[in-house]
This record gives structure tokens, sequence and C-alpha cells, in this order.
């Protein structure tokens, strides 16, 4: 079983990813390739002067696989509560166990909508909804969390993918009972 489930691998889910499995949570993401930033051009991204959206997409797949993390392409179809876990299906009926589940779907809230996350009006231009969440990115449903697009930030890959730096340090903090900080010093 996993620990969290990541579903989207754009900035915001592979930035939550690559915090979580370098913390040393198993973690899965599963991605079905429909990220709008698969259609940027990038020249506001911090570090980077400019970038191809899909190479973008590409360095941040790899360094949460390069931190252990679990990388799959296929579309999600439901999302369950069993006792005290979630079970994922697949549109391969491929069934994944998972205590937490990050939503991280860009633009895409049918799938949110479907399990009963609370849905409100999108605050971004042509962002129709978006899912209801708290200041640490916690949904209506216990367990199911939101960070990017799908939970309100703006469209842009460095705040996305800071949102989803930001929500994986809370499911982190709750997994581990106490606050989680990643600090890395340099190395000599």
């Amino acid at each position: 079983m996993y620990e969290i489930a990541i579903i989207g691998a754009g900035p915001a889910g592979a930035s939550a990813a690559l915090f979580t499995a370098k913390a040393g949570k198993k973690t899965i993401v599963i991605d079905n390739e429909k990220s709008m930033t698969n259609r940027a051009w990038v020249e506001n991204h911090y570090g980077v002067k400019e970038i191809e959206g899909p190479a973008l997409l590409e360095l941040g797949k790899n360094q949460a696989k390069e931190q252990g993390a679990e990388l799959v392409t296929k579309t999600v179809t439901n999302i369950a509560k069993v006792s005290d876990h979630f079970t994922i299906t697949t549109d391969d009926n491929n069934v994944i166990e998972t205590k937490h589940v990050l939503l991280a779907t860009g633009a895409l809230t049918d799938l949110a909508d479907k399990i009963g996350v609370n849905l409100i009006s999108g605050t971004e231009p042509r962002i129709k909804s978006i899912v209801d969440v708290n200041s640490d990115g916690k949904t209506n449903i216990d367990g199911i969390w939101a960070a990017g697009t799908i939970a309100g930030v703006s469209v842009h890959t460095i705040i996305t993918a800071g949102h989803g730096a930001s929500v994986a340090i809370n499911i982190i903090s709750e997994l581990n009972g106490e606050r989680y900080v990643d600090h890395d010093i340099l190395k000599s």
C-alpha cells in the first residue's frame, strides 16, 4: 500500500511527489499526460531562463523519480474510501491502495466531482470550478487533498509547483504526527 497517491504529474503533482518521496513516503504518481503545461512556453519560472512546457514536465517527473516516487501513465476512473484507506481504480481496471490522495489535476475537476469532493466557482480566467480546500490543502473528505490549479491557485507553473510542495509538506506532517521540514545544506 502507498502512503500517498498523487493524481497528476504537472508542476503541482511532480513537485509534491518530489517532497513526499524525498521524505521517505511510499509515493505513486498517476498521470494521464493531459497537463496544460504540455502546451506552455515558460519564461517566468524561478531558476529557469526559458523552457518549453514538455521539457519542464519531464524535469519535474525525473526529479520525483530520482527521489523514489513511482510514476505510471494511466487515467484514474474512480477513488473510493475503504475503512482506513482509499482504492484508486484506473482505466485498465488496476486498483491501487493508498492512505492519502492528492488531487493535482489542473483544470480538470470531473474526478473530484464524481467522488464527492466539494467544488466551488473558479477564480482564474477560464477555470470554471475548483476544489474547495482549507489553507492546508484538505478537502471535505478526510485523506483527500488538492494542490495547484484545481485548488484555486494561479495557473503559473511556479505557483502551482510551490503549492504542490506546500500541500505535500502538510501531508507528510500529518503522517509523521509533527511538522516536517526539509532543509538541504551545501555539500562540502
